[in-house]
Order: structure tokens, then sequence, then C-alpha cells
């Protein structure tokens, strides 16, 4: 089962359940899937919906001086695992090697294709700024 059908189950539990924050929530993001071209989708898709919507509830919650929703918080129950940057540094002792790129930021390209969404481009970079 692909994440977009879980999310399609997790509505009707929801529903059932009477918990208006996360039925709310999932009917906004199964919303933005209705907004694609494609009618299904992959979970990398999926995934970067749910980033694109936690973005900007930030992005809002910010503005208005808040830390927190409950959107947020069920968004973010929809990410998959970060990697940790004992991981990323791991991966990157064992098939990274500097010299042949001429620059350490070069080395974010294989990194990402390697950890995919698990992983936050800023912790890549803060990660790669930290070797000499």
């Amino acid at each position: 089962m692909n994440l977009q059908e879980r999310l399609k189950g997790e509505l009707k539990v929801a529903m059932k359940a009477k918990d208006s924050d996360r039925t709310w929530a999932i009917r906004v993001l199964i919303g933005e899937f209705g907004r694609q071209t494609e009618k299904e989708l992959s979970d990398e898709q999926v995934v970067a919906i749910v980033k694109k919507l936690i973005k900007s509830e930030r992005e809002l919650l910010l503005a208005q001086g808040r830390d927190g929703s409950p959107f947020l918080s069920i968004m973010e129950e929809y990410l998959p695992q970060a990697a940790s940057e004992e991981e990323i540094r791991a991966w990157i002792d064992e098939n990274i090697d500097f010299s042949t790129f001429a620059n350490r930021m070069q080395v974010m390209r294989p990194i990402m294709n390697h950890f995919g969404s698990a992983v936050d481009g800023n912790v890549v970079k803060k990660i790669l700024l930290s070797y000499t």
C-alpha cells in the first residue's frame, strides 16, 4: 500500500473517530493530490506535497507569531524518518572521495540522490561544511 492509499484509509478512520483536526489535515492533503496532473502519485511525490504544506504552515505560523499547530504536527507524521547526521557522515566516509570533486558542495548531489526525501539539504550542507 502506497502512502496515497494509506492516507485515504486514514481519512476514513479519522472521520469515524470524529477527529476533526486529523480529518481536516488529511482532506487538505488529499485536495493537493487532486491538483496534480497524475491520479496515482508515488510516495516521493506525496512526501514533496507534504513538505510544501509544512513549509507553508511554518511561514504562516511565523507571521502569526505562533510556534505550532495541530495541522503541522499531523503533516510531520507523514514525513519519512530523517537520516541522522551520523548516518549521513558514515555514508559520506564510505562512498565519497572528495578529491574527485572540484568543491565540497558538488558532493550534495550524490548524497541527496542516495538518501532522497529522508534527508534535509540544509543538514547535508552543514555536514559538508564541517569536512576539511
